[in-house]
């Protein structure tokens, strides 16, 4: 490297062991003696003091409630996910996917102070990826997935009680943005608008399995199994983004239906953000823009119905859902959960509905619609919405929150 290049490197350097150093301070102040001591010895390059550290600071992370988890140790898990992902990426290639996925767990739970240093080493054991062979038949079976054109009949016949036989969303395409604050987010209405995400890259990039594998096939994420989250026999794993691409494609078995569900995957792998844009929608009211999520699964996914406390612009990617709509006027009549983890979830499964036990929803009044590829649906602050997936889905969530509403006639 020339001479120009070599200060600002030896600075990040020492800025980097500033904020390890300062890291470890903060850490012995809450009695991790253990954990420091561990570290230093990772630092030094030994692994099983990196597994040692890691261990230590994901006992923290689960000694009770996730909010009262001290953020010096969700830092502390990201400095030991990353001496094991050095160390053993060092070891040998045979080591490169569990060093991915010790940065990829490391993203995922660990805190913002080594996020940089996370994403630079990943950059670098990315690089070193092999070419990906995509199995005989598996792009057929993927793209026939995708394109799962149900008619109408045969859709009516899965989703809930009354579905499509009330009012629509309307849809308006290519909607200015002035025109969409003063029709519909001033007076808090959903709307459906077309003809905006078509020079996305992920419109044509994610119906390539063999693309999706090379960019993501060996990274880390957390995935929702069974029917939904308010069933009992839901849970949550992690496992490869190839290993979730084949349960979607296969999607054999409903009990092991698998859903890669409000994550923010976009923050976690660089290469499928670039893929997708951030709307001018969601800079209405002086908007700042609060979580950027995945919604990634087979045919059959279905998120009850629940409400959010954000505007939410929802980006149908890939393939083709069904989505019901509430407006929180009608809140009272959906019964919410009592339990404060539930509040925003209804009680009201509307897959099985019990009228007997919830009679104010059987003359509901709804907006409902089937959400196509390439459409996006506004979704106002706290309106109930119900989900399902008509073919196997790729969507993305845009949550922001408005400082200002502008007049009317702006």
């Amino acid at each position: 490297m020339g001479g120009e290049s070599g200060a600002p490197a030896a600075e990040a350097v020492e800025v980097d062991e500033e904020r390890r150093a300062a890291l470890l301070r903060r850490i012995t102040e809450e009695g991790g003696f253990a954990f420091v001591s561990s570290a230093e010895k990772a630092a030094g390059g030994d692994l099983r003091a990196a597994e040692a550290a890691r261990e230590m600071a994901w006992e923290q992370l689960h000694s009770g409630p996730w909010h009262e988890v001290v953020p010096a140790w969700r830092d502390a898990y990201a400095m030991a996910c990353l001496h094991v992902a050095e160390l053993r990426a060092g070891a040998g290639a045979g080591d490169r996917r569990e060093a991915l996925r010790a940065l990829d767990m490391g993203l995922i739970m660990g805190g913002p102070l080594l996020r940089r240093d996370l994403d630079e080493a990943v950059q670098r054991i990315a690089a070193c990826a092999e070419d990906v062979v995509v199995a005989d038949g598996c792009t057929d079976k993927w793209r026939e997935g995708i394109s799962n054109n149900r008619d109408l009949a045969e859709a009516l016949r899965i989703l809930p009680n009354k579905s499509l036989s009330s009012k629509k969303v309307e849809k308006r395409p290519s909607l200015s943005l002035e025109t969409f604050i003063c029709d519909y987010f001033l007076h808090d209405s959903p709307v459906i608008i077309s003809g905006c995400i078509d020079h996305w890259p992920a419109r044509t990039k994610w119906k390539d399995i063999a693309y999706l594998q090379r960019v993501a096939g060996d990274r880390t994420v957390p995935v929702e199994v069974g029917k939904n989250y308010l069933c009992s026999e839901w849970k949550q794993e992690l496992i490869t983004f190839s290993q979730f691409l084949e349960r979607v494609h296969s999607n054999n078995c409903p009990s092991n239906l698998t859903y890669l569900a409000q994550h923010p995957l976009f923050d976690q792998i660089q290469e499928l953000r670039d893929d997708i844009m951030i709307p001018d929608y969601c800079f209405a009211g002086g908007g700042e823009l609060r979580s950027l999520n995945a919604w990634f699964g087979p045919l059959g996914t279905v998120t009850p119905l629940h409400q959010d406390p954000h505007h939410n612009l929802f980006a149908q990617v890939i393939g083709r859902k069904y989505i019901r709509l509430y407006p929180a006027s009608a809140s009272e009549s959906l019964y919410p959960h009592t339990e404060s983890m539930l509040s925003n979830s209804s009680q009201v499964d509307l897959d099985n509905i019990d009228f007997t036990e919830f009679p104010k929803v059987e003359n509901l009044d709804f907006f409902d619609c089937v959400l196509e590829e390439g459409e996006m649906l506004y979704i106002p602050p706290k309106w109930w919405h119900y989900v399902r997936s008509l073919s196997t889905s790729f969507s993305v969530s845009f949550w922001w929150s408005a400082t200002a509403y502008p007049s009317e006639g702006a």
